[in-house]
């Protein structure tokens, strides 16, 4: 019976979060801490940041990812199963009704008033969230001076997995160097390097539709943005997806909360229909689970290896690095005028002087802001 409550309490949680998400992985990632570390206190600053070091260093959606993670540390196999289910169905089922009117329409419903103050609320919430994951993850100036750089990097546009592995591997080099011990240490292959053969589409039937999102949910790193680079090549090039409709489906995956990869259920349902969103969605998805399955129960060995443990390490400062530049890029394109300078200050106020409460309301109150200011 307590279990049962527990898997109710992770599915109430991540269900909670599919539904308010909106902002892309790092705002996901930000309320996920609030919700798991600050408020239920499931799990320690560094638990937590383990297992952003831990998705960070797999393909597929982040903050999916994340969920996952956290729902099978804390309930197993069921827990895993309920937080990734509850966190995607409601992006997913949003998704699907507006593929449905889109495909019956042919246009899109009018949203900019209601996420022009989303956008710079959830920035605010963001930092409030790798403030604390920032002073707990650089634990000397060396590591410090290793999120620098990679801060740097990635707003230079430096490929995300390239800098997650380079810090962990220059790191552990540093260390090598500064102990001269011939510890032995398994060394880790980034699924990046993978050869997955490229899959043509000859006709839109779902079997082609589940092996492509498949691969691609399979080797795909970094923000669920990227996605959009794969889909460009894999659908409009061949013809089985206008580019308009792709544009449209990156619209849909800005505007709807959950994970951005709820955007396939868009595109499988114009390509095939409802049977081609359901398949798309899965086969894009499916990856996630498995490599979670497979990572979460090695964290303790990597803790325990104090090599492993170092270059877990460097990856975590990485990571909280990364956010911060998707934070900086988002702040560039967002924050430009009075009106959502004035609603980042009153967030940034609310998230560091009121941290009782919850993220969501934070959000929704700048979307009514700003919809407010956008009228004066």
């Amino acid at each position: 019976m307590k279990n049962n409550l527990h898997l109710k309490e992770i599915a109430k949680v991540f269900a909670k979060l599919g539904i308010i998400g909106f902002g892309g992985p790092a705002a996901h990632i930000a309320m996920m801490h609030d919700e798991v570390v600050v408020k239920r206190k499931w799990m320690s600053e560094q638990h937590f940041l383990d297992l952003l070091g831990a998705t960070n260093l797999i393909p597929g959606p982040n903050s999916t990812e994340m969920a996952i993670h956290i729902g099978y540390d804390k309930g197993g196999w069921k827990g895993l199963l309920i937080a990734g289910l509850c966190f995607i169905l409601p992006a997913v089922l949003i998704t699907g009704i507006f593929a449905l009117l889109y495909h019956h329409y042919g246009q899109l419903p009018e949203v900019q008033p209601f996420i022009y103050g989303i956008k710079p609320a959830i920035i605010a919430v963001i930092i409030g969230a790798i403030y604390p994951l920032a002073r707990k993850s650089v634990k000397s100036l060396f590591l410090g001076i290793v999120g620098i750089v990679v801060l740097i990097a990635a707003v230079f546009g430096v490929n995300e997995i390239y800098l997650m592995f380079g810090a962990g591997l220059f790191t552990l080099v540093v260390y090598y160097f500064q102990n001269r011990k011939a510890d032995t240490f398994q060394s880790i292959v980034p699924f990046a390097f993978l050869q997955i053969t490229q899959t043509t589409f000859w006709t839109a039937t779902n079997a082609q539709l589940f092996w492509t999102f498949l691969k691609i949910g399979s080797i795909l790193y970094g923000s669920g943005y990227v996605l959009f680079a794969f889909l460009d090549t894999e659908l409009v090039a061949t013809g089985l997806l206008t580019r308009q409709q792709l544009m449209d489906a990156i619209a849909v995956g800005q505007f709807t909360p959950g994970p951005v990869f709820s955007s396939v259920t868009f595109i499988g349902f114009q390509i095939n229909g409802l049977s081609g969103a359901i398949v798309s969605t899965i086969a894009i998805f499916l990856p996630s689970f498995v490599f979670v399955a497979l990572l979460n129960p090695l964290m303790k060995k990597l803790r325990n290896s104090k090599w492993l443990s170092i270059f877990l390490d460097a990856v975590n400062v990485a990571s909280v690095a990364i956010i911060a530049a998707v934070c900086y890029e988002m702040g560039k394109e967002t924050i430009t005028d009075w009106r959502t300078i004035l609603i980042a200050v009153i967030s940034a106020i609310i998230v560091f002087n009121f941290k009782k409460i919850n993220s969501a309301f934070i959000v929704l109150g700048g979307s009514f802001l700003g919809y407010i200011l956008i009228a004066i």
